[in-house]
C-alpha cells in the first residue's frame, strides 16, 4: 500500500512538472490566446502569416518563475527582434540576425496573481487588474523593427536567485508607454540565474506598500537567499496626521522591512528615490526636494547594517550633466500629438521615458557594484560600466513602442 502511494505521488509529481513545460515550433501556425486553450497569441491578436510585425504570445501557468528560452531569426530573411515579458519588461534587447541565422537565449521571467492564500490577497488598485503583471498567464512580447521567432521553450525555474524590488512610479513596470521605470529595464543585464520580481507601483509609500500586503506577496513567493529591494521618499514625504515624517513613520516602515525580509532568509538592500528634475534658478543644479527622506533611509541601513545604493545622488549627477533643456529627455516630455490620442503636451518632470529608465536601471546595477552584492557576478557579457556623469546619448537610443498607449499620468510626484 505504501509502495502503492509512493509511485502514485511520483507520478504526479512528473505530471505536474510536464505541465508547467511547453515548447512551441513558431515557425508553423499557433492559435489565438483562450483560456480554454491556455496558450496563443494574445492582446493584438494572430500576426498576418509571413509578417514581420510585433506580437505577444501568452501561456498560462500558476504563479513563479519560469525559466524562457527563445530562438531568434528567420530562414528567409533578416531580422531584428526585441523581447519583453509581462508588463513590458526588457530581457532581451534588439537582435540583429542576418537570414538562415538564428541565436538562443535564456532569461526567467517572473508570473505573478494578486493571490497569496485563501485569506489573503494583494489588495490591488482598479488600473492595475488591466496590467499583464497582474494575470494569470505569463505573456511575452516581441518587438522591434522585423521580429522573427522560431522556438519559444517555457519550463519551471525554482533555482534562479529572486531580486524582489519594492517602490513606487519610479520602480515599477510601467504598464503602458511612454511611462517607463528602472525596475522593468534591469532584467536585460542579467542571465538565467538571476529572476527580477517587480512589486512596486505608483503612488505608494513604504506604509501603504505594506499595508496592501505586497511584502505579504513576496514573502509567499521567496526563498531563503532572494534580495528585496526597496525604493521608497517620493510618496512618504507627503503623508499627513500623526507620526508622518521621515524619522518616525518612515523610518519605522523600512525597519519592518528589514525585520520580516531577515527573519524570511532574505538579503535587504534600500535604493535612495530618484531626483525630480526640479532645477534652482541658475538651471545648473537640481534642488533637493526629498527633505530628510534620504538621510532616514541611510540612517536606518546604518543602524542595521543594509546596503544602500546612492540612486539619490547618481540621478542628479545625471540631470546635471544632461542640462536644463537635454534633461528633459529622459523624462515623459513630449509635444502634442506624439502619441495616439495625445491631444496635449505630456511635461512630467518626475515619471522617466523608455531612456531615462533604462539609464536609471544602469545606476541601480553600478550601485550593487559599488555595495558588492553577490548577484553582479550574474551579469550577462554585453554589460559595460556606466558613469551617470557620461550617459548614453538620447539622440541614439532606440525604444520600439508597445501597442498600449496612456495619457494619464500614473499616481504619485
Amino acid at each position: 500500500m505504501r509502495k502503492s502511494s509512493l509511485v502514485i505521488i511520483l507520478l504526479l509529481w512528473i505530471t505536474t512538472v510536464a505541465a508547467q513545460t511547453f515548447d512551441f515550433d513558431m515557425t508553423k501556425s499557433q492559435p489565438a490566446y483562450t483560456d480554454a486553450l491556455g496558450y496563443g497569441y494574445d492582446v493584438n491578436g494572430v500576426p498576418v502569416k509571413g509578417a514581420m510585425t510585433p506580437f505577444y504570445f501568452s501561456v498560462k501557468v500558476p504563479d513563479g518563475n519560469y525559466k524562457v528560452t527563445v530562438t531568434l531569426g528567420h530562414k528567409k530573411k533578416p531580422a531584428q527582434t526585441v523581447v519583453r515579458g509581462e508588463s513590458r519588461r526588457l530581457f532581451i534587447d534588439k537582435v540583429i540576425t542576418k537570414k538562415g541565422c538564428f541565436e538562443t537565449f535564456s532569461f526567467v521571467v517572473n508570473k505573478r496573481s494578486p493571490y497569496i492564500n485563501e485569506k489573503m490577497s494583494v489588495r490591488i488598485k482598479d488600473r492595475e487588474k488591466e496590467y499583464l503583471n497582474w494575470d494569470d498567464r505569463l505573456t511575452l512580447e516581441f518587438n522591434g523593427p522585423a521580429p522573427a521567432v522560431s522556438r519559444i521553450r517555457i519550463e519551471r525555474d525554482t533555482t534562479a536567485t529572486t531580486l524582489f524590488l519594492c517602490g513606487n512610479s519610479t520602480v515599477v513596470d510601467q504598464n503602458e508607454e511612454p511611462w517607463a521605470s528602472w525596475g522593468q529595464m534591469i532584467p536585460c543585464w542579467f542571465d538565467d540565474s538571476i529572476c527580477i520580481s517587480n512589486h512596486a507601483e505608483s503612488g505608494l509609500t513604504a506604509t501603504s506598500f505594506l499595508a496592501q500586503n505586497r511584502l505579504e506577496k513576496i514573502l509567499s513567493m521567496m526563498k531563503s537567499g532572494d534580495y528585496v529591494f526597496c525604493e521608497f521618499g517620493h510618496n512618504d514625504q507627503k503623508e499627513k496626521g500623526p507620526g508622518s515624517g521621515a524619522y518616525y513613520n518612515f523610518a519605522f516602515a523600512l525597519k519592518r522591512f528589514v525585520d520580516i525580509v531577515q527573519q524570511k532568509g532574505g538579503h535587504l538592500v534600500f535604493v535612495t528615490p530618484t531626483q525630480r528634475r526640479q532645477f534652482d534658478e541658475s538651471g545648473t543644479h537640481i534642488r533637493e526636494t526629498h527633505g530628510d527622506y534620504p538621510d532616514a533611509m541611510r540612517e536606518v541601513a546604518r543602524r542595521e547594517g543594509i546596503p544602500v545604493i546612492e540612486l539619490h545622488d547618481m540621478t542628479r549627477t545625471f540631470f546635471e550633466t544632461l542640462g536644463f533643456e537635454n534633461s528633459k529627455r529622459a523624462l515623459v516630455h513630449y509635444p502634442a500629438n506624439t502619441f495616439p490620442g495625445q491631444d496635449k503636451a505630456l511635461a512630467d518632470n518626475t515619471h522617466f521615458n523608455p531612456y531615462g529608465a533604462y539609464e536609471v536601471a544602469k545606476m541601480v546595477v553600478m550601485g550593487m557594484k559599488a555595495t558588492d552584492l553577490p548577484v553582479i557576478s550574474h551579469l550577462r557579457a554585453n554589460w559595460q560600466d556606466f558613469s551617470p556623469a557620461h550617459p548614453d546619448y538620447f539622440e541614439t537610443y532606440e525604444w520600439y513602442p508597445s501597442v498600449v498607449f496612456e495619457t494619464l499620468k500614473p499616481d504619485g510626484n
